[in-house]
């Protein structure tokens, strides 16, 4: 997460969410039972294993992930405070939008032949801009799952500085296994580098929302409000994002633990009437457990280094 550019109307932090993020940065720590639901527990634990993995494999495939995993369970993650805001932000937007999914029918498919080309664009012989840059948004929200489809979390998504300090940390864990082979000691660390200069060239859905608000130009309102009517929550973070210049799970826990009556300040660059909030104000009243109190996502970044 890069670091955010405030917008004018958003309320201030939510003591709320520095709560919940600091139980879940200690819960990474050392695992115990806490004030978080069952359920907001479990996701967050799965986000932080399943990178965890992803990333030693990129360092070397003869880790054994479930051996690392086990002994920092067991002895509380080494990069608790960095990943307890991503991992929190990201397991709230999966059960905004599973509870979404529940409660709405499915959007329209895509090769629907009279799909709105903002709404839902056909993908033709020759798509347009728009379109390229919609489909580009999708696959990058899909990166966002495992192959089972469990919510995680991808490498470009994530902030240069915690991407590298988490593939030091797991480095570190390996370096101590293979000491005595100095050719394979040596390699974690062209691994790491490799790893690194990979992520800064991956596009991942921050760059790729910018790219679809770039592309829409006047017809953005229309857009985000086709979004909300589908419940397309990733396309409506996504948007709203590149809007105020910040990161996507920025803007996704800025989303969530708003109040009500600050959706509208919060959405204003999207230029959208307040009928067409409407569906989005009743979605997120209805998410169990919420943290609410106008965060602003600044707050959680404290959080996280433990501030």
């Amino acid at each position: 997460m890069t670091e955010s550019v405030s917008s004018p109307g958003i309320d201030p932090p939510s003591p709320t969410l520095s709560a919940r993020l600091r139980e879940l940065a200690d819960y990474l720590a050392a695992p115990t039972a806490g004030r978080l639901t069952e359920e907001q527990r479990a996701l967050s634990l799965g986000i932080a294993r399943r990178l965890v993995v992803d990333l030693a494999a990129r360092l070397d495939p003869e880790i054994d992930p479930a051996a690392l995993w086990a002994e920092w369970l067991r002895g509380g993650l080494p990069c608790a405070s960095r990943l307890a805001g991503i991992c929190f932000a990201r397991a709230e937007e999966h059960r905004w939008r599973e509870q979404s999914a529940q409660r709405t029918s499915p959007p329209p498919l895509l090769s629907e032949p009279d799909a709105s080309s903002i709404e839902t664009p056909t993908i033709g012989e020759t798509p347009s801009e728009v379109e390229r840059a919609y489909l580009t948004l999708q696959i990058a929200d899909r990166r966002r799952f495992d192959s089972l489809g469990n919510p995680s979390l991808a490498a470009p998504d994530i902030d240069e500085e915690v991407f590298r300090a988490l593939l030091l940390d797991i480095a570190a864990w390996r370096l101590a296994e293979v000491s005595q082979d100095r050719a394979r000691a040596s390699k974690l660390g062209d691994a790491v580098r490799v790893a690194t200069e990979q992520q800064t060239r991956e596009m991942g859905i921050t760059r790729a929302g910018v790219a679809f608000y770039n592309a829409l130009g006047a017809t953005l309102p229309d857009a985000a409000a086709g979004a909300i009517g589908r419940h397309d929550w990733p396309t409506l973070i996504a948007l709203a994002a590149a809007c105020h210049r910040r990161d996507y799970d920025d803007m996704a826990l800025a989303l969530l633990t708003a109040e009500t009556a600050a959706l509208p300040s919060l959405l204003a660059p999207l230029r959208l009437d307040h009928a067409a909030l409407a569906p989005l104000e009743a979605s997120l009243a209805m998410l169990p457990a919420r943290a609410v109190g106008g965060a602003d996502y600044g707050d959680a970044r404290l959080a996280e280094r433990g501030q």
